[in-house]
């Protein structure tokens, strides 16, 4: 099954009151293992760049003044994004920019029941405890030292990784295929073949009529024997 785990940087809370989506960061899922495919890309809002918001993810006006509109780079998106559901954290944000995008370019929004909330898995497997990014990274031991601010792309890798983690980790599952390509801890990929036995016939292991003649004279050579103590 394909999926792909996504977030974005936008310029601030609320797309109805005009903000808007300056980064997308996606990472394709392939029967739960990533396989290195991943879509990134900038977008020039079109407005101010709120301070606020600039601190969370360092992406200022001038950075984004030459990079593209959504609308223009819509189609690429779209094709990444195909048909797979959609993996994010707390995903009513991330999809209510996405679709608001979308909306303002005149595409068809993307039904919602394609979305994957990592926050709510999170809620239901760990009742109680802190939800967020950094939370689930410090708890499953993801290593987030590189994360100095928000990314689109690196924290879409990040909550790869987390939400395999909620899915029970990383196992390799059981298949039939002769070849397995994997991911490893280091992220190189890796391939496992399947090792194809060969069955030989039984062997025949009657005894001959020899062998029946000896086990008897040794048998009747036993003084005593505890078998006949029955009688």
């Amino acid at each position: 099954m394909r999926e792909i785990v996504f977030d974005t940087e936008t310029t601030g809370l609320d797309p109805k009151t005009g903000d808007r989506l300056v980064e997308i960061g996606c990472v394709e899922l392939m029967g739960r293992i990533p396989t290195g495919e991943v879509f990134h890309a900038y977008y020039n809002p079109q407005r101010d760049m709120p301070s606020a918001a600039e601190e969370v993810h360092g992406l200022s006006s001038a950075f984004l003044a030459d990079k593209p509109l959504f609308a223009d780079g819509a189609d690429a998106l779209l094709e990444f994004l195909g048909d797979a559901p959609l993996v994010a954290h707390n995903a009513g944000f991330d999809f209510g920019f996405l679709n608001n995008e979308l909306a303002l370019c005149g595409r068809e929004p993307i039904a919602l029941d394609r979305m994957v909330d990592t926050v709510a898995i999170a809620r239901k497997k760990h009742p109680g405890a802190k939800a967020s990014l950094d939370a689930l990274c410090t708890r499953y031991g993801i290593d987030r030292s590189h994360r100095v601010k928000h990314g689109a792309l690196l924290d879409a890798e990040l909550l790869a990784q987390v939400y395999l983690e909620l899915l029970g980790g990383r196992q390799i599952g059981l298949v039939l295929d002769a070849e397995v390509e994997a991911v490893g801890a280091s992220g190189t990929a890796i391939t496992m073949q399947t090792i194809e036995r060969v069955f030989r016939a039984p062997r025949p292991h009657t005894a001959s009529e020899e062998e029946l003649a000896r086990h008897k004279a040794f048998l009747e050579g036993i003084a005593d024997p505890l078998w006949n103590n029955g009688r």
